[in-house]
């Protein structure tokens, strides 16, 4: 059986829409992870209010919006994170990927200094999943596109902070899944929370 670990959903649909494809994933996450005895810990970035960064200094000097500070906190307080979203026009929705730039500040995610390719990783000691559901076929997205702004994402995002080892689970063709396809995903999500994993 696997040790307990602290789990942090990070659901970076826009849309909070309890009838999201997303969100049911992110239930079946937990659900798997609560069943094993994981803590889990949630955060619905579509629910906060936060401005996005227009500068360089304020990305290394401005205070972090207070809205922010329990996203922080909750990933300084997870040993996995896993982030959900849907792959618009190539990519992660850019509120996503606002709340990252946010969240990532000098002295949290990188050093005080700011970034700095081969220096300290303060997120050192977590693991990571990406889950993104795509209208285009998995294994297109995989090898035509070389999942490319996947690859960045755990590359020069989480890998740049510490994270290590990082998964990906990509699931496309969402709008033919079907019934049966999406109850098969979520049972896929299911055990993979029950593995933490």
């Amino acid at each position: 059986m696997t040790s307990s670990r602290r789990i942090l959903l990070i659901e970076g649909h826009p849309d909070t829409s309890a009838e999201r494809l997303n969100r049911a994933l992110v239930d079946a996450y937990a659900a798997g992870a609560t069943a094993a005895g994981h803590q889990v810990r949630r955060i619905l970035v579509g629910d906060i209010a936060f401005p996005w960064l227009k500068s360089a200094e304020s990305w290394q000097h401005a205070a972090l919006p207070s809205s922010l500070q329990p996203a922080q906190d909750g990933i300084a307080w997870a040993e996995h994170v896993v982030l959900f979203f849907p792959l618009w026009l190539g990519d992660m929705p850019a509120l996503l990927k606002a709340f990252l730039e946010q969240v990532a500040r000098p002295g949290f995610a990188v050093g005080p200094e700011g970034a700095k390719p081969f220096g300290h990783k303060p997120l050192s000691g977590r693991s990571a999943r990406v889950v993104v559901t795509m209208g285009m076929p998995a294994l297109a997205y995989r090898w035509y596109f070389r999942a490319h702004s996947v690859k960045s994402l755990e590359r020069n995002i989480l890998g740049f902070v510490g994270f290590a080892p990082i998964h990906e689970t990509l699931i496309g063709s969402v709008d033919s899944l079907g019934a049966e396809g999406v109850a098969r995903w979520l049972k896929k999500l299911d055990k993979l929370g029950a593995q933490a994993a």
